[in-house]
């Protein structure tokens, strides 16, 4: 959530800022604004709505500088209007900054800061960083060090971008829980970003600040620096992505691109990490010798949202396959409940972005309590990547849409990976019991895009139940997890309210709600608990539910006079299933926003990478 880029360079800032927030867009926002030094001053521009209401504010008149920074705002604190945007001034606009995160103790420094004659014109906790900056700014200091004494006064998460007149041509930027990284271009041009999708366009070259940690950017280039004043080196990294990844490449949104891109994405999962002839799986990252990590007696689980429901399916197959305990635990509630790990704990952290503040506080909290930490996560150099003790990139390629899909399968292809490398170390299967999994592996990216020429069918089903008020999901097993998914898709772009359920539990309560008006989705593949879930779907149509199934094709004749529809999906084991049925739920969820004129991909009052509590 949130978006900042900074430049600074030989070329007119405006333009480049623009296009740096417009690749950022699919975090979420709802306001948005710039900061340029003109003529030793500070022009500010802002204007809430998309970046396209900031460019028609400026018009033909932008301000015109080579040395500037931009945000995107993702309302906490006071409403998305005009005042409430970033950036924020002091009162003679001579500091002027920009702020992704929450600064906790926002109201303790207003007050104390309205008693010293600060007047604030926005409700929000960023204004207090940049009149705390101009009240402890000593004559003949650098801006650097304002920032620095600022921040010792200041407790929460942030990303922060600093520009002043009273030292010009600079950009002081620094780090707490929230991303930042540097971009080196060429003939001197530096840049500042939350992400790297928005200074790809410029260089590949970046450097990740880690928390606690400052940079100062110049016309004589850049230093990196602690909190306590210590110059740092910090290694320039290369991003291995083109910008042709965050292209819709033809496709009408990110989102449907992404569902499309599946067969390569899983593909990508697996390459260079299958070990047929053994029957299990090489990870380069683990950082964990085969005798610690069978040293583990339990393993907990920590993600949010989607990564969640990877979580769950994780689980099942890990327990299954394994034979370890597993937990799975909302990471926002993980560490203010007293959590019971130890060093006999391996926890899984999962996050697309990598920089989800509860699962990285979830991780901080676990290390804290000698647990071991391995992260799953999409984005290479991200916070999670970098403070676990090692992990497993899914290499899924960017993923632009809110709504996450190539990341969620791509993250339960890891865990299923994860579970049979454990699966083997504990000899729980030989090395010919393997063997077929993963050539059933090797299979899913295939049969993915099998399921995927189903796309012309799930649009027509789309067109009979776009008008829905709600929607219930039921599976059971490996498929519990994939009802969940399914529901969360829906309702996150469609704003169609729905709900996930273990189909068991429809009779505790939910069967209530069922009647001709509601559609019914029901996970149904031709698994070890088929027998159970066709009895669910009997009791839906003996309410008057319109049932649609996705079961396995070629072998449904049973449903065939039960339910409304039959979405075919090819056959696997039991533990893939979920892969193979989440496609068409994403397709329909997909379909239906469209067709209830939706923003698929920056659905309202959501964010891509949500780095605030």
């Amino acid at each position: 959530m949130c978006g900042i880029v900074g430049y600074i360079g030989n070329r007119d800032a405006v333009p480049l800022l623009i296009q740096g927030l417009k690749r950022l867009e699919y975090r979420g926002y709802d306001s948005a604004g710039v900061s340029v030094q003109v003529d030793g001053k500070l022009d500010v521009r802002r204007a809430v709505g998309k970046i396209v209401e900031l460019e028609k504010q400026m018009g033909d008149h932008p301000p015109r500088g080579t040395v500037g920074i931009a945000h995107t705002r993702w309302a906490t604190h006071g409403a998305p209007t005009e005042p409430n945007a970033h950036p924020h001034a002091t009162e003679d606009c001579d500091i002027v900054l920009v702020h992704n995160g929450i600064i906790e103790n926002a109201g303790t420094l207003r007050k104390k800061l309205i008693e010293l004659g600060h007047t604030f014109t926005s409700e929000t906790d960023t204004e207090v960083v940049v009149h705390l900056i101009e009240e402890v700014w000593h004559e003949g200091d650098p801006l650097e060090i304002a920032v620095r004494d600022a921040l010792q006064q200041v407790e929460g998460a942030y990303g922060l971008a600093i520009q002043s007149v009273r030292d010009p041509e600079k950009i002081v930027v620094a780090r707490r829980g929230s991303p930042l990284l540097l971009g080196i271009g060429d003939e001197g041009e530096l840049f500042v970003a939350s992400d790297v999708a928005a200074i790809l366009a410029h260089t590949r070259q970046v450097i990740y600040l880690d928390d606690g940690e400052m940079a100062v950017l110049g016309r004589g280039g850049y230093r990196t620096l602690s909190f306590e004043g210590e110059e740092l080196d910090k290694d320039i990294k290369r991003v291995s992505w083109d910008l042709g990844a965050i292209e819709k490449g033809g496709h009408d949104h990110f989102m449907l691109k992404e569902i499309f891109e599946q067969p390569e994405s899983l593909a990508n999962v697996m390459r260079g990490r299958l070990l047929r002839e053994d029957g299990t799986v090489k990870f380069g990252g683990l950082n964990l010798t085969d005798e610690e990590l069978l040293a583990f007696d339990r393993i907990v689980i920590c993600a949010c949202g989607t990564s969640w429901h990877s979580a769950l399916i994780g689980e099942y197959v890990i327990e299954d396959l394994a034979g370890i305990p597993v937990d799975v635990e909302y990471a926002s509630e993980f560490r203010y409940r007293k959590p019971i790990v130890n060093r006999r704990t391996l926890m899984l952290v999962i996050s697309q972005s990598g920089e989800t503040a509860d699962t990285l506080a979830a991780m901080r909290e676990a290390k804290l309590r000698g647990a071991s930490v391995l992260g799953i996560v999409n984005v290479v150099g991200s916070t999670i990547a970098r403070e676990s003790d090692g992990g497993v990139y899914l290499h899924a390629g960017p993923e632009i849409g809110v709504a996450s899909t190539k990341a969620f399968t791509a993250q339960v292809m890891a865990l299923v990976m994860f579970a049979l490398r454990m699966a083997r170390m504990k000899e729980r299967i030989s090395a010919e019991e393997g063997g077929p999994i993963i050539d059933e592996l090797l299979a899913l990216p295939d049969k993915v895009a099998r399921v995927l020429e189903l796309d012309p069918m799930v649009r027509n089903l789309a067109r009979t139940y776009k008008d829905a008020t709600n929607a219930l999901y039921l599976g059971r097993g490996f498929n519990f997890p994939t009802a969940l998914e399914g529901a969360l898709k829906l309702k996150e772009i469609s704003y169609i309210h729905a709900e996930g359920l273990p189909a068991a539990e429809m009779k505790h309560g939910p069967i209530a709600l069922i009647d001709a008006n509601m559609p019914v989705v029901v996970v149904a593949p031709q698994d070890a608990i088929y027998s159970k879930v066709l009895s669910n779907i009997q009791e839906v149509r003996a309410r008057g539910g319109r049932v649609i199934a996705v079961t396995t094709e070629g072998q449904n004749g049973d449903l065939a006079d039960l339910v409304d529809t039959l979405i075919p999906v090819p056959p696997t084991l039991d533990m893939l299933t979920p892969i193979l049925c989440s496609v068409p739920l994403q397709l329909l969820a997909y379909h239906i926003a469209v067709m209830r004129g939706c923003d698929v991909d920056q659905p309202r009052n959501l964010a891509k990478s949500v780095t605030v509590e």
